[in-house]
């Protein structure tokens, strides 16, 4: 079993758990600001490139606020998702709004705040013009169907319900103009923890190909294009992340052969990741509660699928270690669970660890993105509190836990008295 870097060791969590009890999660600060601006770099031979972070991925005000300093904007998908982008700052181009099945009032919200709208239908061109009207720029979402397969995770383009065919793009912007829009952006996600850095190279390419196509056939001029999300991490130890240099140098050689000789520069990238930002520097810990031993031997946490859904919900692979048994031999079998009622709860199957004892701690790795996000109030579980590991060490409390009162907030317990039941 290979081994994954810490930013922490035993005695750091125990000293946290004096006033926050597990399970909670740790963000690594520096790191995340380290890989903001590697990010950055890879881009920075396009003077208007832009990175609008995922808010879905880690939605905490504390972590955006941290990459609104990297000069990150905010790719939101909701009216909450707006709110948070405001509340830190956030404005105008700086957001870019993509979202499906949107209702009116979200559209006013982003319209509010001079969002970029990337529309994820022909049909909403309609829809925004007669509820809020059309802005001076907008965007939309290519879904380019067998035309570009999706990876492992997206799967068939053609399945997906989001964005546009090629056919409707034209007929789009065809719309946008004679309407007297002026300013266009044109966007695409077709991958999602892809690990092959020249997949991005080739959306690129698929990209770049269509502002030519439409430009000669519409004759509209591109502001910017996006070339969506999905880089991928290494969640196994054995796993290499992206070469974020190699893939901004073959987008800027395609930017080079298919924007700039064809007289299309200057043309703004963006991207809006989310995973690659914070993924491998979120932690999140727990306790081992109990040892079962029947058909198979099983590592009880306090955590549970409530915390992290992405191994019960996705099979998904997260790494795990025993904090103090770091370079211990792996030796023992085991299924590691949670409390929840569902045979799913289960963090790995049949993973070697050291021997695990009541009592211990375990750290499980890149839970970063679309951990504490995803989680849930299934069986009464309350969401675990959220910690920032600020670069001089220090920890600063950013969520704190849930509590019952949370819980119930929307029930109205004052009217089961009158409460007629027969």
């Amino acid at each position: 079993m290979g081994i994954k870097a810490l930013p922490f060791d035993e005695a750091t969590i125990r000293a946290i758990m004096q006033e926050t009890p597990t399970p909670f999660y740790v963000y690594d600060e520096k790191a995340i600001r380290a890989n903001a601006r590697a990010l950055k770099q890879a881009f920075a031979w396009n003077p208007g490139f832009r990175e609008y972070f995922a808010v879905k991925a880690t939605p905490n005000p504390y972590i955006m606020k941290l990459l609104k300093a990297a000069g990150f904007g905010a790719d939101c998908s909701s009216g909450p998702e707006l709110t948070l982008a405001q509340r830190v700052g956030l404005r105008g181009d700086e957001i870019m709004f993509t979202s499906n099945d949107t209702p009116a009032s979200e559209y006013k919200l982003a319209r509010e705040l001079g969002a970029i709208i990337n529309l994820d239908d022909v049909s909403h061109i309609d829809y925004l013009d007669r509820h809020v009207g059309l802005p001076d720029l907008v965007c939309f979402r290519y879904n380019p169907g067998k035309l570009r397969e999706g990876n492992a995770i997206i799967g068939h383009p053609e399945e997906a319900k989001y964005g546009f065919t090629r056919e409707q793009l034209f007929e789009g912007y065809r719309k946008l103009r004679d309407r007297g829009v002026k300013r266009f952006g044109l966007h695409t996600m077709v991958a999602s923890n892809e690990l092959n850095g020249d997949y991005f190279v080739e959306t690129a390419r698929m990209l770049f190909e269509l502002v030519n196509a439409i430009n000669a056939e519409v004759g509209i001029t591109f502001e910017f294009v996006n070339l969506g999300g999905g880089i991928g991490i290494p969640y196994r130890p054995e796993q290499k992340p992206v070469d974020l240099q190699a893939v901004g140098q073959g987008i800027r050689a395609c930017y080079e052969e298919m924007i700039v000789k064809p007289g299309l520069a200057p043309l703004k990238l963006a991207l809006e990741c989310g995973r690659m930002v914070t993924g491998p520097y979120g932690f999140l810990v727990s306790t081992v509660r109990h040892l079962k031993h029947t058909y198979k031997d099983y590592v009880g946490l306090d955590a549970c699928m409530a915390d992290l859904m992405r191994p019960g919900m996705y099979g998904a692979y997260h790494h795990i270690t025993v904090l103090g048994k770091e370079n211990a031999a792996c030796d023992h079998r085991y299924d590691v669970t949670g409390s929840l009622c569902e045979n799913n709860d289960k963090f790995a199957i049949d993973r070697m660890l050291p021997e695990v004892a009541p009592g211990e701690l375990v750290v499980i790795h890149d839970a970063g993105a679309h951990g504490h996000a995803m989680g849930f109030n299934y069986n009464g579980k309350l969401r675990p509190a959220e910690l920032l590991m600020r670069a001089d060490g220090s920890i600063a409390k950013i969520r704190r836990k849930e509590t019952e009162a949370d819980l119930f907030a929307t029930l109205d317990f004052g009217g089961l008295a009158g409460f007629q039941t027969s």
